[in-house]
């Protein structure tokens, strides 16, 4: 119960408060983006509530930006996790995955780097390639900025829901990707994040048996640490963290794996009676476990 009242007072936190500057991924237009609609929040009075309250439908994005939120300077561990909402590729829940998100980053003193890739994909990785460059140029952008934003450029993971986890898994194998004439500028930065937290990842793997990895997963030696997070009654199926887990198992990348038996899907991290809902204590504790907290240095 003290876990969850100390989220609830966290998520009441005004959160425009947090935020320092928003970016585009993409200054210069390229690689070509969609020109679609204007970007709009589709949300309608009938979509499904989360713990009581609505969420974000974030959709038309074809001008993807980052948005940095500092953590306050008094406890800055120097810490940041680049955070990719979900929402089947089709739209962002940029609230309940991704500014809520990071005000309880912010609380525990790590930085925050807010994704807004480009959605509605038809197609994912590795069909098409749009997710992938845009994971990788806000991985970049953040650790480019290290200096100005007085963060440490060697302790810069991911946090992913959903497709969001998807796209994070394959940033986190395929960094290292390179498009079609992309300029040296871009790539003498590296993609590569220290650490992955995948909550309630997709497609990791492959229907209909579910048995085996989806093309284009695809872990080895130089995949980061890894922390998943899932419920056993995950519409999207429990088999995404657990196929995937022991694969990672297999190549001896250190990764850690929690199955809850209710939760369902999409619950971001508002507080439940479900014991699921205490996922950010668990990741905190991760990742002193992994030292990226435990041996960060306060930066002012």
């Amino acid at each position: 119960m003290r876990i969850h009242l100390v989220l609830a007072a966290v998520l009441l936190v005004p959160f425009a408060r947090a935020q320092q500057v928003t970016l585009p991924l993409w200054p210069d237009g390229s690689p070509e983006l969609s020109q679609g609609t204007s970007e709009t929040d589709i949300t309608k009075p009938t979509d499904r509530l989360v713990e009581g309250r609505p969420l974000a439908h974030l959709t038309n994005v074809s001008k993807p930006t980052l948005a940095f939120y500092p953590a306050p300077a008094a406890n800055n561990t120097g810490v940041t996790v680049v955070v990719f909402p979900g929402g089947g590729y089709r739209i962002l829940a940029y609230d309940l995955e991704g500014t809520e998100v990071c005000t309880w980053l912010n609380s525990i003193g790590v930085n925050c780097a807010l994704s807004k890739y480009r959605v509605p994909l038809e197609k994912r990785y590795p069909d098409d390639t749009s997710d992938l460059e845009d994971a990788q140029q806000a991985v970049r952008i953040t650790r480019s900025h290290a200096t100005e934003w007085h963060i440490d450029p060697h302790r810069i993971g991911v946090l992913g829901f959903s497709a969001g986890g998807h796209l994070i898994v394959v940033l986190g194998n395929h960094s290292d990707f390179k498009r079609p004439n992309e300029p040296a500028s871009e790539t003498a930065i590296s993609a590569r994040p220290d650490f992955i937290v995948a909550i309630y990842p997709a497609y990791l793997a492959e229907p209909p048996a579910l048995t085996q990895l989806s093309h284009g997963i695809d872990p080895s030696a130089n995949t980061p640490p890894t922390f998943l997070l899932q419920a056993e009654d995950d519409p999207v199926h429990v088999e995404n963290v657990l196929v995937y887990f022991q694969a990672l198992k297999q190549l001896k990348i250190p990764a850690e794996l929690h199955v809850y038996a209710e939760g369902g899907h999409g619950y971001g991290l508002r507080p439940s009676p479900l014991p699921v809902s205490r996922w950010p204590a668990l990741v905190e504790t991760w990742l002193h476990t992994i030292h990226i907290l435990s041996g960060a240095a306060k930066m002012n």
